[in-house]
């Protein structure tokens, strides 16, 4: 069996930027690496997350409850192993780097709820994907932790220099600062190591922030060598 490791964070938070640095430093040491990211947009699996993310269902993140948006992604990812990497996680010495993974329904779905039905809510989708769904567990999550106002920033420039239409998430900021502590919160409950990814008011550089990442990543993939 392989490894799994999951970057996961804010929108704007460095993700996407991260993970093909991450796997390019572990093929230069000869790993065989696969990289997923969710959601799977190439795919039909991602439909129902797409007409939600559109605003199909209601042009606020709230309109669609935190157990209905967390089966739409859920399907996702059960999909994607089924179909694309299961086969390629069960080779021995195998690594997978996946962008986002359920930690992201325990970031963004969670904030939806009071927050005296955080744990039960945890507890739920760590059940509902993992155990009924048979999804693998991550041997890392690794929280890329940005400032709330620095995330947004970020989210907002790279809308403005792409062209790329904000999805209902980005566009409710109120929605963006309760992910926030609800991410801080799930970290903390499930043991995430937390990558802080600024120093003051900016962000770090790309090559520091990686460098934190190849040490977590390292003393996983070394203690079971």
């Amino acid at each position: 069996m392989g490894k799994l490791i999951v970057i996961e964070g804010l929108d704007g938070s460095g993700k996407s930027t991260q993970t093909p640095m991450l796997a390019n430093e572990l093929i230069a040491q000869g790993k065989d690496v696969r990289v997923i990211s969710f959601p799977n947009y190439q795919n039909d699996s991602s439909m129902l997350v797409r007409m939600y993310l559109s605003g199909a269902f209601g042009t606020k993140p709230d309109d669609v409850n935190a157990y209905a948006a967390s089966s739409f992604y859920a399907m996702d990812r059960y999909a994607s192993y089924v179909q694309s990497w299961k086969e390629f996680y069960e080779k021995p010495d195998s690594v997978v780097i996946a962008t986002r993974y359920v930690s992201s329904n325990e970031i963004h779905q969670l904030s939806k709820l009071k927050r005296d039905d955080w744990n039960d809510f945890i507890s739920w989708i760590e059940d509902y994907e993992y155990d009924k769904l048979g999804i693998p567990r991550p041997d890392l999550v690794l929280y890329l932790d940005m400032r709330f106002d620095i995330a947004l920033s970020l989210v907002t420039g790279r809308s403005e220099q792409t062209g790329q239409q904000k999805d209902i998430h980005e566009l409710d900021e109120a929605y963006m600062e309760r992910c926030h502590k609800a991410a801080a919160f799930a970290s903390d409950k499930l043991g995430w190591q937390n990558i802080v990814c600024y120093e003051g008011k900016a962000p770090l550089p790309q090559d520091e922030i990686a460098g934190k990442i190849l040490e977590k990543v390292t003393m996983l993939l070394d203690i079971d060598a």
